[in-house]
């Protein structure tokens, strides 16, 4: 299976800190991928240099073969690159349907006189942008809820609102920044069957996520990065053994008394 994203040497530094030194790692065409690690690891931050939010003082970022390190955010979505923030960042004014219509802003191609006279080129594109919208809500399952104004929803609805509105773009790569943030279990479990149904539809995932039970469920592959570095790298089951991973969580002492008992997280 080949790899979608490459990331390679990438540094970031705020006002002489060191927040992302070195990063190295790949993400496979079709896998779920978590990027986890301790608070403070810099795990944001990596996703606001991939998706183009903050540049890099160093390193490379290739998606497909293709370097888009010094890109803009927009030529970013136009390859296939979109995602969601830890924070919901929803218009709530706007009806759900409108929200994921906004999504798909990059793929239209409608210009302004269109537009303006509302031609029929206009209007094809607009029922095409409907029927697409209601079938990713339906995925997300908020079918039922797309004349509601997003404000309105809940809090674990407003999360699907936000995949479906990232999915709306029609990415190749989708990075989810913290997905089941404030979700309870029942939440949760839900979410992790939708994101293996949008697998599914052929878009890979980058997934920043603290829910560990959640993580080492649902994902393919794991990247750990402790203090701005990558510490370890590969499949679930590795890595919830790991000893620099569990100490990097839970420390020497901590790290030692887990020993004693089940060495994993």
């Amino acid at each position: 299976m080949t790899a979608l994203l490459h990331v390679t040497g990438l540094s970031k530094r705020f006002r002489g800190l060191t927040a992302v030194a070195h990063v190295t790692f790949s993400v496979r065409a079709g896998h779920i991928h978590g990027l986890i690690g301790p608070n403070g690891a810099g795990k944001t931050t990596v996703f606001n240099l991939i998706s183009g939010v903050l540049p890099p003082d160093d390193g490379e970022i290739a998606v497909d073969g293709r370097s888009v390190t010094r890109l803009p955010v927009h030529a970013r979505a136009g390859l296939g690159l979109a995602r969601t923030f830890q924070n919901i960042r929803l218009f709530d004014g706007m009806t759900v349907l409108e929200n994921v219509a906004t999504g798909a802003h990059a793929r239209l191609t409608a210009t302004l006189m269109q537009c303006l006279f509302r031609t029929p080129a206009w209007r094809a594109e607009e029922r095409r942008l409907r029927e697409q919208s209601l079938e990713l809500l339906e995925v997300v399952g908020l079918r039922d809820r797309a004349d509601l104004p997003a404000g309105d929803l809940s809090y674990g609805e407003q999360r699907r609102l936000e995949i479906a509105r990232g999915l709306a773009s029609a990415p190749r790569l989708l990075l989810l920044d913290e997905p089941a943030a404030g979700m309870n279990p029942h939440e949760t479990e839900a979410l992790a069957r939708l994101l293996g149904r949008v697998r599914d539809r052929g878009v890979t995932l980058l997934l920043v996520e603290h829910d560990m039970g959640f993580v080492m469920k649902l994902c393919d592959w794991i990247t750990v990065l402790n203090f701005g570095r990558c510490i370890a790298e590969g499949p679930p089951a590795e890595i919830r053994r790991d000893p620099v991973v569990i100490e990097a969580y839970l420390g020497a002492k901590g790290a030692a008394r887990l020993a004693c008992g089940e060495s994993s997280l």
